[in-house]
């Protein structure tokens, strides 16, 4: 049963739609001493960063020998996939929409964790889905990466409430001298599934370059990756009543994610990539104490779809994409859609800036920092004209996403009372603007025709003003109690929405303002030189993104925003047990998170005639997850054996929802009970290391309600296990070869989309 004044904010839009020996995870204070090969300064700065933030978390990192040691990784967000509780979705190599989803937070909650590389933020809080609001992963190679660092939890008031899940703080390289790499890898995937069989290749070439002139400092990166995914999803029907139809052959009787029957008629979206990155660092010392750096990133993506039809008409001997057919002894109708809306070609350019001014000094630490991302070029066009046809062009849509983009702009410092840092007083500044202009156009000739009138529009902005404080109290030597808090002023603005069929618009939203303040608070105290207790706390406020409250979207699944949306509000607590020594760490932490007024994407039907199924944003009255995190990373645990791993228990529920009752105690989207990771690294020799590693999380769900019944199938949450190998050779002095294969026992899941199969890796490094 659903209320009126539940669907007061989308009933409007709902009308537009009818037409190395390093563990792989420690603590920071566990981590062993960074490579000499590395820069000292950039060290520094990581601590004077580390410094400023100070924050009371748990915490996990991982650097860039674990990296090339243990991970067969293409791009940087498979540097996470063996961290305690995170989830990537990266669908395939390349994939531009992959998410993070957390312990307590699911992959559809993209605007509930934060990642930073040098301080200029990756995600992309225009949205909070794991589509056009995706992590911005593909500004970082992984050869520039020198260290992630991951915070769980919103306790430190240095950011804001979209820090729920975590905070990713990737942290990339300077040369102390004239240094390089060139590598190139490989990865071939066999995917065999219903009527699909193909061999999906995918290639990197990349390359870093750097050297220091006295006091500058310049590490340049090159990328480039050409791949091949496997379909996306799938085309189905369900059987109609007509009377008559094109005969054919082929198809696969299964059901949907409800248990309904349908029959599997075809893949979509096999996605081709060809991307490349640019990205150039330069630090200038103007000073001991003072350092002026910049980052800029150049990201260039192409992406063509294409799809394949099970159906042949025997008369003809050719597929079969549209219309009405008789098919196994059953009718059934497919829309020019079921095909066509797979096929398109997506052109991205993409620009990151990062300017920053360090200073450092015996009691007091500073940062100003600017960062800017502009989404020069994001164009889309789609076919909606049916196959075969539209392989040579027909009507289609033009949608058009540049000039969305953002700005931050952050002034942060530390002070410590005395040599001891009795008291370290953190405190900053931060302002941000995010702006969403989306625009669809109709097109004559979706292959390369020009833009015809406006079809769909949906455009607006948010910005965020903040303030923020907090005091890490050394009371006694072995306890210290942290306090804080961070007020923030955020407004909606200038939102606009049209539909060209049927006609409504264009409509000017109206503005939203709120002000609200997080406290935080935690207390630490140090049993032996080896064993810590920390207590936690702290509340967040995470604001509506300018896509949740704007943005429509009618294709692959009719999405409409909700411009009434109110601010969630986040409680969370966390008690952890962790010990420290020479060889590792071992953490145990029990958390519990209350959000009221949950920003929580859910799929239904919409208020429009006939009635259409699509996806929409309301405020959930409750949610609350708790559970359990143990975490360990131990070095040489028997001769030459590394080992590390997780587990996390999630309760997280639905608690209270006067809307939708049915919700109320089943698990929230996408967050499995039961998620752990193991990796175990063996160096029989010196330069040669073998890692078998391995992942797995129970089933989960994607309706809120949990009616999503079927998890092993199209638009199903499956629970996965997956097994990686990976052997790394070092042949010579500068050079390593690494061969691996990922998901080694062939694990076919879903989370919503089909998941890569069993592929072989291989990769080759020289560095000079």
């Amino acid at each position: 049963m659903v209320s009126r004044s539940s669907v007061l904010g989308v009933t409007s839009f709902c009308a537009m739609l009818a037409s190395t020996t390093v563990p792989a995870f420690a603590d920071e204070r566990a981590s062993p001493a960074p490579d000499s090969s590395l820069d000292d300064i950039l060290v520094t700065a990581q601590r004077r960063a580390a410094t400023i933030e100070n924050a009371p978390s748990s915490k996990a990192s991982i650097d860039a020998a674990t990296i090339a040691t243990t991970i067969n990784a293409r791009n940087v967000e498979d540097t996470l996939k063996y961290l305690p509780s995170l989830v990537v979705r990266k669908r395939h190599i390349g994939d531009s929409q992959a998410p993070l989803a957390t312990r307590t937070s699911g992959l559809g909650a993209s605007a509930r964790s934060l990642i930073y590389a040098d301080g200029a933020i990756l995600s992309a809080l225009v949205g909070n889905n794991n589509t056009s609001a995706s992590p911005r992963w593909s500004l970082v190679s992984t050869e520039e990466i020198a260290r992630v660092d991951v915070l769980y939890g919103p306790f430190s008031a240095a950011y804001p409430g979209n820090a729920i899940g975590a905070v990713i703080n990737i942290t990339t390289r300077l040369p102390d001298s004239l240094e390089g790499t060139l590598v190139a890898g490989t990865t071939v995937q066999r995917f065999d599934l219903y009527g699909t069989h193909r061999t999906l290749p995918a290639y990197q070439l990349g390359g870093t370059f750097g050297d220091r002139f006295g006091p500058l400092a310049v590490f340049g990166s090159v990328d480039h990756v050409d791949s091949h995914g496997q379909p996306i999803g799938f085309a189905t029907a369900a059987a109609t009543k007509d009377a008559t139809g094109t005969p054919t052959t082929g198809g696969y009787d299964d059901v949907n994610r409800t248990g309904g029957a349908i029959r599997v008629v075809g893949a979509t979206a096999f996605e081709h990539q060809v991307q490349d990155r640019v990205k150039l660092k330069a630090a200038l010392d103007l000073s001991a104490a003072l350092r002026l750096t910049y980052v800029g990133s150049l990201f260039l993506s192409t992406t063509d779809s294409t799809v394949e039809s099970y159906l042949t008409n025997p008369a003809s001997g050719l597929p079969f994409y549209a219309g009405t057919t008789i098919n196994n002894g059953r009718i059934y109708t497919l829309a020019a859609s079921a095909f066509a809306g797979s096929v398109y070609r997506t052109e991205q350019r993409q620009w990151s800036h990062n300017l920053s001014l360090n200073g450092s000094g015996t009691r007091f630490d500073w940062q100003v920092i600017g960062t800017l991302y502009d989404v020069d070029k994001d164009q889309q066009r789609i076919s909606n004209t049916a196959l075969p046809a539209v392989q040579t062009g027909g009507a289609g849509f033009i949608t058009d996403l540049a000039g969305t983009g953002w700005k931050t702009l952050d002034a942060k410092g530390a002070w410590r009372s005395d040599a001891a840092a009795t008291h370290t007083v953190s405190f900053g500044a931060h302002a941000d603007w995010y702006e969403l202009d989306s625009n669809r156009y109709n097109t004559s000739d979706w292959v390369g025709g020009s833009k015809g009138a406006l079809n769909l529009q949906g455009s607006g902005k948010t910005r965020t003003y903040a303030l923020w404080a907090q005091d890490a109290w050394r009371i006694l030597p072995p306890l210290t109690l942290t306090l804080g808090g961070r007020y923030e002023w955020w407004r909606a603005y200038d939102g606009v929405n049209f539909a060209q069929s049927p006609a409504i618009g264009p409509v000017r939203q109206p503005a939203l303002s709120s002000n609200r303040f997080s406290p935080k608070a935690a207390l630490a105290y140090a049993i032996d030189p080896h064993l810590t207790a920390r207590l936690s706390f702290g509340q967040a406020w995470r604001f509506p993104t300018v896509g949740e409250l704007y943005q429509i979207v009618t294709t692959p699944v009719a999405s409409v925003p909700n411009p009434n949306l109110r601010p969630e509000r986040a409680r969370s607590l966390e008690l952890a047990l962790e010990r420290q020594d020479s060889r590792g760490t071992l953490r145990l932490a029990l958390f519990n998170e209350v959000i009221r007024d949950a920003l929580i994407s859910q799929t239904g039907p919409l208020a429009v005639t006939p009635v259409q199924v699509g996806t929409y944003v309301q405020n959930v009255d409750e949610t609350r997850a708790r559970g359990a995190e143990l975490s360990v990373a131990r070095t040489n645990v028997v001769g030459r054996v590394d080992v590390s791993g997780s587990v996390t228990y999630a309760d997280a529920i639905t608690s209270k929802y006067a809307v939708l009752p049915g919700a109320v105690g089943k698990l929230l989207p996408s967050v499995p009970r039961w998620k752990a990771t193991a990796v175990a690294t063996w160096r029989p020799v010196e330069g040669v290391a073998l890692t078998a590693a391995a992942r797995y999380a129970s089933r989960n769900y994607g309706a809120l309600d949990n009616a999503d019944v079927v998890g092993n199938t199209y638009q199903g949450f499956y629970r996965y296990f997956v097994v990686d190998l990976r052997a790394q050779f070092r042949v010579a002095q500068h050079i390593e070869f690494g061969i691996g294969v990922d998901n080694v026992n062939n694990d076919r899941y879903f989370l919503f989309h089909p998941f890569p199969q069993r592929s072989f890796a291989a990769d080759v490094k020289v560095t000079f």
